[in-house]
C-alpha cells in the first residue's frame, strides 16, 4: 500500500490521460510508469497543475523532433489540454514553470517471456520517447523546466503540492513492476485503437526511496 503523506489534506489523484488544476491549497497526485506527468505552475497567479499522458503509434519518427509527428501531436493536446485550463483559472502562460516526471522503463524485451507483451512492438521504447518528447515542448513553448526526474527503471508515485508547488516522489519497488507495466501496456493499446478512429486533434485549441523536489 502506497502512503499518502499529505494525511488530512485534500488529495486529487489523477490516471492516465486526465489532468487538474487549482489554485493553492491541495495536493495532486498520481502514479507513473512509462508515462510522464508535467506539473507547471505559475507563481505570480497560485494557479499550478498537472496532467498524466502517454505519446502512443505504432511506430517513432526518431530522425525528427517529436513535437511534429502524429504521435507528438496528441503529446501536445495533452499540454494544451492543462495549460488552457490554468489560462482560464488566472494563469499566465508567459509565468509558467515546469517539473516533469517519469518515463520509466520498467519492462525490458528480456522480461516478456510468460507474459502477455509482444516484443516487436514500440511499448519498449515508449518510456524514453515520452522522455524526449516533454523536454522538446517545453523548449519550443519557451516554458522553463526547473526539475527533471525522468527515466530510470521505477516506477514513480507523485505528489504536487500546490502550496508552495515542491512535488514529492516514491520511487515503487520493482517488484510492483509487471502490474505496473500491464497498466501502460493496456492504455499505450487502447490510444493507438483511438488514434486509428479519430482526427488528430488541434494542438492550439526494491527499496521505496523517497525525495522532495
Amino acid at each position: 500500500m502506497i502512503r499518502n503523506p499529505f494525511p488530512g489534506l485534500k488529495t486529487n489523484r489523477i490516471a492516465p490521460g486526465e489532468y487538474c488544476s487549482m489554485h493553492q491549497g491541495g495536493i495532486i497526485a498520481t502514479l507513473l510508469g512509462s508515462c510522464v506527468a508535467a506539473c507547471l505552475y505559475d507563481p505570480t497567479s497560485g494557479i499550478a497543475g498537472m496532467n498524466h499522458f502517454m505519446l502512443s503509434n505504432k511506430r517513432y519518427a526518431k530522425n525528427m523532433p517529436f513535437v511534429e509527428t502524429e504521435s507528438g501531436r496528441y503529446g501536445v493536446n495533452a499540454m494544451e489540454l492543462l495549460i488552457n485550463d490554468m489560462l482560464k483559472a488566472g494563469a499566465h502562460r508567459h509565468q509558467l514553470r515546469a517539473k516533469v516526471f517519469g518515463g520509466a522503463v520498467i519492462m525490458e524485451k528480456r522480461q516478456v517471456k510468460g507474459n502477455f507483451f509482444c516484443v516487436n512492438d514500440n511499448f519498449f521504447c515508449v518510456g524514453s520517447v515520452n522522455c524526449r518528447f516533454i523536454q522538446e515542448f517545453l523548449v519550443t513553448e519557451r516554458i522553463p523546466l526547473l526539475t527533471a526526474d525522468l527515466g530510470g527503471d521505477h516506477g514513480r508515485m507523485i505528489y504536487f503540492d500546490t502550496r508552495d508547488y515542491s512535488v514529492y516522489v516514491r520511487k515503487i519497488q520493482k517488484t510492483h513492476s509487471i502490474k505496473l507495466a500491464k497498466r501502460d501496456h493496456s492504455v499505450w493499446q487502447r490510444e493507438i485503437t483511438e488514434h486509428e478512429y479519430r482526427p488528430v486533434p488541434d494542438a492550439t485549441a526494491d527499496q521505496n526511496v523517497e525525495l522532495w523536489i
